[in-house]
């Protein structure tokens, strides 16, 4: 390599630690134009290596893929496997960090072989650093724990201390993961020490924002605030945009475990925002999966679960298996919690109510029969579920002689019935369930051609969710024993239905119809179980 290039590298690379971008891009610039000109392929393609990874520190991944590919274009023409491995390693950097997880494991794995042919233990040492981010990211602990320790060793052998520490900081986040906290500060403390003796204040921006999770999980608060100051105030020199997004995600976690709702969730949506402009969806899925937290300490249930599930959808295209298993614990807990308050005012229910003894439970499970076979989403079901389980609540506040009235009943006995929609509703007002089963619970006896109750809707007017309960609580009833007669057989039932025309949507009647036979059995199911 020409001799004046190398020095221009040396001062670009220095300008890059001390977070000077836009003058370690210019001298990479200089020397891609003047090796362009001349015909230095070596000269040009350190420049185009160089620029390739400073595009990408700075989250512009156009510019960094165009790099990179026409590195790899190059160097792959010329039979230079040790810069197409790094060409190929940058390609894998961009598409990680976009998310594109598939494809960047692909670039490390090609970058590896022909990293190990060219004999560059550096850059094979930058690939197994990069493969164990991938594996942890899965929830491969192990398997990340090996690469590190084979980057570790490459980098050892040749004195780089920078990607020692780089080393050192995934360490400790893996250490921190797997609660071995001793460890995990000896990696980050070790790893901080190096950055600050090579003055290199892009990493160690990086290392402060693990560190302070590692002291959060330690419970110290104060301490993970100072070192969440030290990030961010890096982050903000450095204008370092996934810097700043993991410092306010921190700030975030910090205000949530301090009691302070408010400012958690302003520093939360800012790092989503941040780092959605900037295209770090890792960062996103984090944040969200920690604001759905603070939203649940207010009760606020319906905004928890939409960031739960974008959270997890997220996580689901990164592919971090652990990231979703938790995920996925955290939606059951939820869905738990409601389940075990519904289950208690169903219980309340049919205790009033001789005659509806397992009715709560018969119509949810007809009612999801009809919803699933009318394209209800799978995530909604089990809030539609507990909706259907619910529908009667309001009938709680009925007399049981009303209840229980073998006899027909006078007008006012009707209206105090009839109301059991209405009050159902207010029972509901004041719990914040992730899904809206309210119109479920008022509407359910309204009918499609607009006489039924309490408002007197129509059509489509009527809320998707009641038309659906509507069919099966008719249903349910129908075919129940009553003090006044028999139950009827589901074809009896059937028929009256149909012979009442304008009670029901006709589109979702139809569902329920070529349904009749599956319908039926789940009930029965049901009646043989209990």
């Amino acid at each position: 390599m020409f001799h004046r290039t190398q020095l221009l590298l040396d001062r670009a690379e220095a300008h890059q630690r001390s977070g000077e971008w836009q003058s370690a891009i210019a001298l990479c610039e200089t020397i891609f134009e003047s090796s362009w000109r001349s015909g230095r392929i070596e000269d040009l393609l350190e420049s185009l290596l160089r620029l390739g990874l400073l595009y990408s520190a700075r989250s512009e991944r156009e510019l960094s893929d165009d790099y990179f590919q026409l590195a790899f274009l190059i160097a792959n023409r010329g039979g230079d496997d040790q810069r197409s491995a790094r060409a190929l390693n940058g390609l894998g950097i961009s598409s990680h960090r976009a998310g594109q997880i598939d494809l960047a494991q692909r670039y490390y794995l090609e970058a590896k072989l022909l990293a190990i042919a060219s004999g560059d233990r550096r850059t094979r040492g930058d690939i197994e650093l990069n493969l164990g981010i991938v594996a942890n990211l899965r929830g491969d602990l192990s398997g990340a724990l090996v690469h590190y320790e084979h980057a570790l060793i490459e980098y050892e052998a040749l004195g780089h201390r920078q990607r020692i520490a780089r080393v050192l900081n995934n360490l400790g986040m893996l250490q921190t993961d797997l609660e071995d906290y001793a460890s995990a500060a000896e990696s980050l403390d070790g790893a901080l020490q190096i950055c600050r003796e090579i003055e290199d204040v892009e990493v160690e921006g990086i290392v402060l924002t693990n560190k302070t999770e590692l002291v959060l999980a330690l419970g110290d608060l104060e301490a993970a605030r100072s070192t969440c100051d030290e990030a961010f105030e890096i982050s903000s020199r450095l204008d370092n945009g996934q810097l700043k997004a993991e410092a306010l995600k921190s700030y975030g976690c910090i205000y949530r475990r301090t009691d302070k709702p408010h400012l958690a969730e302003s520093h939360l949506l800012q790092a989503i925002q941040l780092a959605t402009e900037i295209g770090y969806p890792l960062i996103t899925a984090d944040a969200y999966r920690e604001l759905a937290l603070v939203l649940r300490s207010e009760q606020r249930n319906k905004e928890a679960l939409d960031c739960l599930n974008k959270a997890h959808g997220l996580f689901a295209v990164l592919q971090a298996r652990q990231a979703q298993a938790e995920i996925d614990q955290r939606l059951e807990q939820l869905q738990q919690d409601f389940l075990s308050l519904v289950a208690r005012w169903g219980e309340s229910i049919e205790a009033k109510d001789h005659y509806t003894r397992g009715h709560c439970q018969r119509v949810a499970e007809y009612a999801c029969c009809i919803a699933e076979r009318a394209n209800l989403p799978e995530g909604d079901l089990i809030w539609f579920r507990m909706g259907a389980f619910l529908h009667d609540v309001g009938k709680i506040e009925v007399p049981e002689a009303v209840l229980n009235k073998s006899g027909p009943l006078t007008p006012e006995e009707r209206k105090l019935i009839e109301r059991h929609t209405i009050v159902g509703d207010e029972i509901l007002s004041s719990i914040a369930f992730p899904w809206d089963v309210r119109p479920m619970v008022r509407s359910h006896h309204e009918r499609w051609d607009g006489r039924g109750y309490p408002d007197g809707l129509a059509g489509t007017d009527i809320p998707f969710a009641a038309r659906i309960l509507r069919i099966a609580d008719v249903f349910d009833a129908l075919t129940t024993a009553r003090s006044y007669r028999a139950p009827l057989t589901p074809s009896e039932a059937l028929n009256v239905m149909i012979n009442d025309v304008g009670a029901f949507d006709p589109r979702l009647f139809e569902v329920f119809h070529n349904s009749l036979n599956d319908l039926w059995n789940r009930g029965r199911q049901l009646m043989d179980s209990a």
